[in-house]
């Protein structure tokens, strides 16, 4: 279960349906991660291979990443079986 997100217009997207806080043509994609991101008990709960599910490195260790589109990436932690820090971000 989703517990925490660092990203504000994604938290609005998922709890609300708003798109003001995110690429529109991200929101179908973004839906279904999301969604899956809530009913997952672990990070390899996300591997679809499109997603491109890996675990990061350097500062970022301890995140997990799964692409959204191009540059895009959704990012998160799991805290025992809730996903926390749930980010949205063009980190390339």
């Amino acid at each position: 279960m989703i517990k925490s997100f660092k990203h504000k217009g994604l938290q609005r997207f998922f709890q609300e349906g708003s798109t003001a806080g995110i690429q529109t043509k991200h929101a179908k994609k973004l839906s279904v991660q999301l969604a899956a991101l809530n009913d997952a008990a672990k990070p390899q709960d996300l591997s679809a291979p499109s997603w491109r599910l890996h675990p990061l490195k350097g500062t970022m260790a301890g995140y997990w990443s799964i692409t959204v589109s191009e540059n895009w990436r959704m990012t998160f932690r799991f805290d025992g079986t809730d996903a926390i820090v749930v980010d949205y971000q063009d980190y390339h």
